[in-house]
């Protein structure tokens, strides 16, 4: 199923081989906890991501799995919608990242295996945008309204507004900017932990953007298209409820993706009207979440490049 919509029945995720706690990204991400368990991590999140993955399979969802590998060192592999996105018109973008070794990330073996079923006209590459410190990471600095084509993105350290302005010029995209921090007053370092976009809805945390004129902007926006707004309290926000995913199964069917503490976190009305929406499906994550700072949505590249016939 490939079309110009919002959601795809194609995902891929990267079975992590040596994930941990993250130096290089705990300066700009307070979603990470230092003081989370250590032993045992790699193993954990392997058994977190293998259930996640069968989790997505039993309720009709493709996904491609591809491992990392041992060399080099890329503790965050998981999380790959930071370093690539797929879009309908066949372009694939890849990103600068602002950790070093998140940029190892970046393989193109793994494009050449997407493109064994998909059909992918060209390679957009902003990596050059990292000798110059400007970075822009993927669908965590950018929520994307597929449809609407609007780009909802929090400026930060991770998110340099000229680049974002390339993407939209290069895409078709109308970028939404604003600034968002946490109940701590720290930017948060990603758009997609804070606000998620489906067909129809947008799950977001407006607390979190503090300018009276950015929140009404942001509001009259989703509004404006369509979208009924599912507001979530920063604690919600702190339980990964904002970085949730709409996608597609076998059979046209629409699904929600978050983990078991975002969706622990909903409260009754909130979880009602996302389900007029689609089915709530999630997995417990919570190793992955804790050394990480990602979630569910994080672990997902929607693939909507067209299929081969």
């Amino acid at each position: 199923m490939n079309s110009n919509s919002q959601s795809i029945n194609e995902i891929l995720m990267i079975k992590p081989i040596n994930f941990g706690f993250n130096e290089e990204t705990a300066t700009s991400n307070a979603f990470q906890n230092r003081n989370s368990e250590k032993n045992g991590v790699q193993e954990k999140a392997l058994t977190e991501f293998n259930n996640m993955v069968e989790v997505l399979r039993q309720n009709g969802v493709n996904v491609t799995v591809i491992e990392d590998t041992p060399q080099p060192y890329t503790p965050d592999s998981i999380f790959p919608n930071n370093w690539i996105s797929f879009h309908d018109d066949g372009n694939i973008f890849l990103y600068p990242m602002q950790a070093v070794n998140r940029r190892l990330e970046r393989r193109i073996d793994i494009i050449e295996q997407i493109e064994e079923n998909f059909k992918a006209k060209q390679i957009i590459d902003f990596s050059k945008f990292e000798a110059e410190n400007k970075f822009l990471e993927g669908t965590g600095s950018m929520v994307l309204d597929r449809i609407i084509k609007k780009a909802y993105a929090c400026l930060s350290p991770r998110t340099d507004v000229e680049v974002l302005d390339l993407f939209c010029k290069q895409s078709g995209y109308k970028a939404v900017c604003f600034d968002a921090i946490d109940a701590n007053g720290t930017p948060i370092y990603h758009t997609n932990v804070l606000m998620c976009i489906g067909s129809k809805f947008a799950v977001i945390c407006l607390d979190s953007i503090s300018k009276p004129n950015e929140k009404k902007m942001v509001i009259d926006s989703l509004l404006s298209d369509g979208k009924e707004i599912i507001e979530i309290s920063f604690n919600q926000m702190n339980n990964f409820a904002g970085n949730m995913l709409e996608v597609k199964n076998k059979i046209g069917e629409t699904l929600i993706v978050m983990s078991e503490s975002a969706f622990k976190s909903l409260n009754t009305n909130q979880k009602t009207s996302l389900e007029k929406y689609g089915k709530l499906v999630y997995a417990e994550i919570g190793t992955i979440e804790t050394n990480g700072g990602g979630s569910a949505r994080c672990m997902m590249a929607e693939i909507h490049l067209p299929l081969k016939n």
